[in-house]
């Protein structure tokens, strides 16, 4: 097998693969999509002369071998699944540098698309769109495949109102590649479910989670979730439940909000078993509410597609889908416009194939009424030879008036044909060994402006000038603004800055032109797990430009024995127990015989339990209330040094009195008692 232009390459555009025919049989005519790993065109099935969508993954899979199998035991499998909901996959193979999957072709347009022009759905069409999903997911499920990317460049919608779900396979096939870092959580951040943020693993429990949040999303016009990141938008799901849906919208009938909370549990024991389970709760709940049928439109803003002969210019959406639907080349009526022909024949030039078509389009072109009267002509029957003299002014005058027009012309065309080729265009000049103020006091004289940017050196000194952007001698048009380089030297290891975020420690070493590598994981009690907990060798190592820097990732805080607090003072306790990363979370007090008010009994996990650093425990304080001396005491002071302490007291007297002395108390003096005891009193009198 082998591709009929050799090089031929996804490059920006997705042109370079236009007219190739892949495997000897599919023609790639048209780009319908890009994403981050494939492109998606619309393509031609020579063998059966059909129109298909092909899916051509990025070059970097095909030279993988594991890859290569994984994605083609998916797509026999996939291909092994009948359902309407489901894109049908018609073939699969690599050719060159170039592994492929042969879809169905769906014309209309994505989910996506469709919340982007008309909102948030109502309740009879998000069952619309949600029913078939969840249909053809539990085929899939069933047959026990997980789909673990359901979002709503997904769904695709055709222009007869069919819902069909598209890539399935493919991330799984994705994960099983070498060129993919274990460490990377593959699917749309959005449509997680936490146990694939937590632990990267998926069943048909974590498609049940996407499918609820596909469900809010089409119910409010809106992610449950946003953030500056995709790992911060991911993350949050691990310590936040999706909200009720008319929380955001009102109107939303309560048996939706207990749907898409019920499908979106962050126990995954909690949600639906799969996807045919919560397909029957939703026609219980369309049922219940009398919800009427609904043909779902295809979105109408979908940019149209030209045919594989003509000029065409790919469309890009936010996330690409795997067989993306595409719009007929003519939307035009077939009724024509009285009074306008309407009618052109325009035929295609041949393919490589060497096949042609011809394609029929319409177009205006007026007609003059039928009762308008044609313009007035002179009668040469009145001066057959009209007056010569007259003619030959306005002969005279003609001619003049182009030959003024021709030299005009010509002026015009070399003033401008010097300015444009180079009047305008001056070159950039050397400042080679100049400090910065004379670089830009030459360039300024050139007729140019500057400005100045830093750019990291191995050999040259900071602070000196390394060159010029645009280089000296490029032509660049008179008062554009040239750049000075300027050295900052060798550059040094940054700081690990937002709190480890990955993406913001990449970008910080990129900048100063190292290249980030991973350098294994470590405990670490600040930083969440995941990010960057250090840099190896250390911020502020100077290093040659270009040079690795290790990023050490967070596993999480260290595990640590809780401590013996026993005795402590609550103060004392809670310090010991910070001082090894655990906090308080909650303090109780305890009755204990043995231990005075305010001090610690112990905790809850108990002493010696291994816990993560950060941890919190339960801390019981003892409640205990030593009983005061109280003989010789007056019974009144008794009483209110037992008041003060919130004991209770009986007083056994002969004569009601309190200036009787307390001869005898019950318990002892000293005894520890719950709060609230009663103190017996024996008084003289």
């Amino acid at each position: 097998m082998h591709a009929e232009r050799e090089g031929a390459s996804l490059n920006p555009g997705g042109q370079g693969l236009i007219g190739v025919v892949l495997d000897r049989r599919y023609r790639i005519d048209a780009p319908i999509a890009r994403g981050g790993m494939s492109m998606v065109y619309r393509g031609m099935d020579l063998r059966l002369d059909r129109p298909v969508a092909i899916k051509v993954m990025d070059p970097q899979f095909a030279a993988d071998p594991q890859f290569l199998a994984r994605f083609e035991f998916e797509a026999r499998a996939v291909a092994r699944l009948n359902h309407p909901g489901l894109v049908g996959v018609h073939d699969q193979g690599s050719d060159g540098a170039h592994a492929f999957l042969v879809m169905e072709l769906v014309e209309g347009g994505t989910l996506r698309e469709l919340l982007r022009e008309r909102g948030p759905m109502p309740p009879h069409a998000v069952v619309a769109v949600a029913r078939p999903v969840l249909e053809a997911l539990a085929v899939a499920h069933r047959a026990g495949l997980v789909h673990r990317d359901i979002k709503p460049e997904n769904v695709l919608i055709s222009h007869a109102g069919d819902v069909k779900i598209a890539d399935f396979g493919l991330v799984r096939a994705i994960a099983a590649s070498n060129t993919t870092s274990r460490s990377v959580i593959l699917g749309t951040a959005q449509y997680l479910s936490p146990e694939q943020v937590t632990t990267g693993t998926a069943d048909p429990r974590s498609d049940v989670y996407a499918a609820g949040v596909l469900l809010f999303e089409m119910l409010t016009g809106t992610a449950p979730f946003t953030g500056d990141t995709s790992l911060s938008i991911a993350y949050q799901r691990i310590d936040n439940d999706v909200p009720e849906p008319s929380g955001l919208i009102e109107g939303v009938p309560p048996e939706f909000d207990e749907l898409v909370v019920r499908a979106t549990e962050r126990d995954p024991d909690e949600r639906f078993a799969d996807a045919g389970v919560m397909a029957t709760q939703l026609r219980s709940v369309s049922a219940q509410l009398q919800l009427p049928t609904y043909r779902v439109p295809a979105p109408r803003r979908v940019p149209q597609q030209p045919p594989a002969s003509a000029d065409t210019t790919s469309r890009t959406p936010n996330e690409p889908v795997a067989a993306h639907p595409t719009r007929p080349a003519s939307d035009h009526s077939p009724d024509q416009t009285p009074g306008h022909d309407a009618t052109t024949v325009l035929a295609s030039p041949a393919p490589e194939s060497g096949l042609q078509h011809t394609k029929v389009v319409t177009t205006v072109t007026a007609r003059l009424p039928q009762d308008e009267p044609p313009p007035p002509v002179d009668d040469p029957a009145a001066d057959p030879f009209g007056n010569v003299e007259a003619r030959l002014r306005r002969s005279r005058r003609t001619v003049l008036v182009w030959l003024l027009a021709v030299l005009l012309i010509a002026a015009t065309v070399g003033f401008g044909g010097w300015w444009l080729g180079s009047g305008r265009y001056a070159a950039v000049p050397v400042i080679d060994g100049q400090d910065r103020a004379a670089a830009a006091a030459t360039i300024e004289a050139a007729g140019f402006t500057t400005k100045t940017r830093g750019q990291y050196s191995d050999a040259a000194a900071v602070d000196s000038v390394l060159g010029t952007d645009p280089s000296a001698g490029s032509k660049v048009p008179r008062g554009s603004s040239v750049t000075i380089l300027v050295s900052l030297g060798r550059p040094a290891v940054p700081e690990v800055t937002g709190n480890g975020d990955l993406a913001a420690v990449e970008a910080a070493l990129q900048e100063r032109t190292f290249v980030p590598v991973k350098g294994g994981e470590a405990f670490s009690a600040r930083v969440p797990v995941g990010a960057v907990a250090a840099l190896e060798p250390a911020p502020g190592t100077v290093l040659d430009v270009g040079s690795q820097v290790q990023m050490i990732l967070s596993k999480g805080a260290p595990p640590v024995d809780v401590p013996d607090v026993s005795g402590m003072s609550e103060d004392a306790a809670r310090e010991a127990l910070d001082a090894v990363g655990i906090t308080v979370r909650e303090v109780q007090q305890v009755f204990d015989a043995d231990v005075d008010a305010g001090d610690a009994i112990g905790t809850d996990p108990a002493v010696g339990a291994n816990v993560e650093a950060g941890s919190s425990v339960v801390l019981t304080v003892s409640n205990a209330v030593k009983v005061p001396v109280l003989l010789g005491r007056s019974v009144e002071s008794a009483k209110s040094e037992l008041d003060r302490l919130g004991l209770g007291y009986q007083v056994r007297q002969l004569v009601s009195s309190d200036r009787s002395l307390v001869i005898g108390q019950s318990p002892s003096a000293g005894d520890r008692v719950p709060p609230g005891t009663t103190i017996t009193l024996t008084s003289l009198l």
